[in-house]
């Protein structure tokens, strides 16, 4: 079990937004956790010296670009980059720093996952770069991956043998519990289970974690094989739940 730090970029700045509330209008209704005052930089550079790899930039819609850059640049190999990706720009931000690009929606068509979009994304990066993000909500019967910003349900639903199917296409899976995200309201322990049991690759879980007892909740149904991200919870993201040097001590302790 590790701990994967994030960099959630907002129109190029850090913030933590309850990404439910994103959308592809005026963001009226978008709910911003926090802003901070500090560059991307920032935060790759305290992540680098903690030796926290495998960490995510993801960039919330247009016009985080540059940020993202700054951020893969100044660890370069050490974090993963994700938003807005596919064929035609996944080599450059390899190029830019980052050791994996992360993919939802475009390897999906009209709710349906896109075969071919996911092989010429493999030909292109190869699979040992590519992380599929299956941020997914519960819908009558299960859960089931979600894009556009995590308002569209697809037709896939997460279980064994869609895991077990999909992990010859990736490195890794990125899952955020989409119904708890952002809300630091407690872990979607029914998910967390569901994953333990049947993913064949590292996986990464983020959503609803609020306190240390949340991380030893992940690290006891998650059997040790689910790696956390954490957001609005931590301290460094204006939280009040999780000290990130009590996280960064715990996992160190881990090893």
């Amino acid at each position: 079990m590790r701990f994967r730090p994030c960099i959630d970029l907002h129109q190029g700045k850090v913030k933590q937004i309850i990404g439910s509330t994103l959308s592809d209008g005026d963001n009226a209704s978008l709910t911003v956790n926090f802003a901070s005052p500090h560059p991307p930089s920032y935060y790759a550079s305290m992540y680098r010296q903690d030796g926290l790899e495998g960490g995510h930039v993801i960039m919330l819609g247009p016009g985080s670009e540059s940020a993202a850059k700054e951020a893969l640049q100044t660890w370069s190999g050490g974090l993963q980059i994700g938003g807005g990706i596919n064929s035609d720009n996944a080599g450059q931000w390899l190029d830019y720093g980052a050791s994996h690009i992360i993919i939802t929606s475009w390897v999906f068509h009209n709710g349906i996952l896109d075969q071919e979009r996911l092989e010429l994304l493999i030909k292109k990066v190869g699979r040992k770069r590519l992380v599929l993000d299956l941020s997914c909500r519960w819908l009558n019967d299960g859960y089931y991956v979600v894009t556009d910003r995590w308002q569209n349900y697809t037709t896939l639903k997460i279980s064994p043998q869609i895991l077990e199917k999909l992990a010859g296409y990736c490195d890794e899976f990125l899952i955020h519990a989409v119904d708890v995200e952002g809300k630091s309201m407690g872990i979607d322990r029914r998910l967390v289970e569901i994953l333990a049991q049947s993913t064949p690759v590292p996986t990464t879980y983020a959503g609803g974690i609020a306190t240390m007892d949340d991380i030893n909740l992940i690290r006891s149904a998650g059997k040790g094989r689910i790696d956390v991200t954490v957001g609005s919870a931590l301290d460094i993201f204006g939280g009040t739940g999780i000290g990130y040097r009590e996280l960064v001590n715990l996992f160190k302790h881990d090893k």
